[in-house]
């Protein structure tokens, strides 16, 4: 019974936060389109935190850090206890997700090579899971609940796949000094916890800002911080629960209804009519909407049912292919997570990043609106049979 009102409280959390997020974005699209843009901008340009750290900034770079420790968390608790901790559970996501990255980015790049907005690449590959699960919850009623959890894991594996594309791909310049200094402050960290069994959340909170600070110095993005705290948070219970757990329930409620509404708030300012080269940015334009529309859901289905078929893993009974079908549509809602590698991507041209903001927002809206028609479509196939009813989770996921 616990577990279940957990769940429940999960599910409110999680509607409530893709209401915000598309408040937080009309809010956006309508200060900057009309008499308030240049209030907007001074906002998020002119205010600083520091000199030369402005607003934008401590949203993109710090808060955005808090953002990934609590997907890297809610990764690390996954691998540990829930839908990844064995090679059944993780296997079918696991694929499917590979193919709901590789193909969108190839689809990016066969469309964008040599042209400046190859650096694009990794736009179309995330999944936004707030606004995924807020699109399912709307219509939870008509569908197997068992998807919810298979959607889940998907979109947990290309949070980690973005996470670590973006640390890769898109830091430069490294100061190898400072970035020793936060790998010291990581191995300081592990035997915190390894060694001297130190559970105290202040201390890792404290230790974590030392570490996003330097992390920031190096080069490397900062946003790599909140990953490299979260391998050092202890998971071992003490007073019936362990750090990690006590950090998700700090964290979670802070980060979604704060971290990301805000986040989608100060980056989805943009022209709704743009003077553009439209003829020079198509490319850009198409890269991002089929990669995210047409390369999700192809790589999700072709990966997992090749894996199928040829035995590396199964799929769970009781989903349907026209219900991972849906689940492939849904993980096309990239937003967040796009709209975040954009501003890293093309950091030193505002019309490219307006550009891709735009492809971003248009991607989001067609793989809404196809997932609407699939679950209209295909109703009885995305449902669980009436005997099944009563079971909240598949066992294929939770044992």
């Amino acid at each position: 019974m616990k577990f279940l009102r957990t769940y429940r409280k999960s599910i409110k959390l999680e509607l409530l936060t893709s209401i915000l997020l598309v408040i937080s974005t009309i809010s956006a699209l309508f200060m900057y389109n009309s008499y308030l843009k240049d209030t907007y901008v001074y906002i998020f340009e002119k205010i600083y935190i520091k000199e030369g750290f402005s607003l934008h900034m401590f949203i993109n770079d710090f808060l955005m850090s808090i953002f990934f420790l609590v997907a890297a968390l809610e990764i690390k608790h996954e691998i540990l206890h829930g839908n990844l901790s064995s090679l059944k559970k993780a296997s079918f996501p696991f694929i499917a997700s590979l193919g709901g990255v590789i193909i969108p980015a190839l689809i990016f790049i066969l469309i964008n090579k040599n042209t400046p907005f190859l650096s694009g690449f990794c736009i179309p590959i995330s999944t936004d899971i707030a606004f995924a699960i807020g699109v399912f919850l709307i219509f939870a009623k008509k569908m197997n609940p068992s998807l919810k959890i298979f959607l889940l894991s998907l979109a947990v594996i290309d949070d980690l796949v973005s996470i670590l594309a973006i640390g890769i791909v898109y830091s430069l310049d490294v100061n190898i000094i400072y970035l020793s200094i936060a790998f010291l402050i990581t191995f300081i960290l592990i035997v915190a916890n390894k060694i001297f069994k130190i559970n105290s959340t202040t201390y890792y909170l404290l230790a974590g800002i030392c570490l996003w600070y330097f992390i920031y110095l190096s080069g490397v993005h900062c946003t790599i911080s909140g990953i490299l705290l979260a391998i050092t948070i202890p998971t071992s219970k003490s007073n019936g629960m362990s750090t990690l757990e006590r950090l998700q329930k700090m964290l979670v409620p802070f980060n979604s209804l704060v971290i990301i509404p805000l986040f989608a708030f100060a980056n989805t300012g943009i022209s709704i009519i743009y003077n553009v080269d439209t003829v020079g940015a198509n490319t850009l334009i198409y890269g991002i909407i089929l990669g995210l529309c047409v390369g999700k859901p192809l790589g999700i289905m072709l990966f997992s049912f090749i894996a199928c078929k040829l035995k590396i893993t199964e799929k769970p009974k009781n989903i349907s292919w026209a219900a991972v079908f849906l689940v492939s549509l849904i993980a096309g809602i990239g937003f967040t997570m796009s709209i975040f590698v954009s501003e890293i991507a093309f950091s030193d041209n505002i019309t490219f990043i307006n550009i891709a903001k735009m492809s971003i927002l248009l991607s989001s809206c067609l793989s809404i609106i196809s997932s609407v028609i699939v679950i209209t479509l295909f109703d009885i196939g995305l449902r669980l049979k009436r005997h099944n009813k009563t079971s909240i989770i598949n066992k294929y996921y939770i044992s």
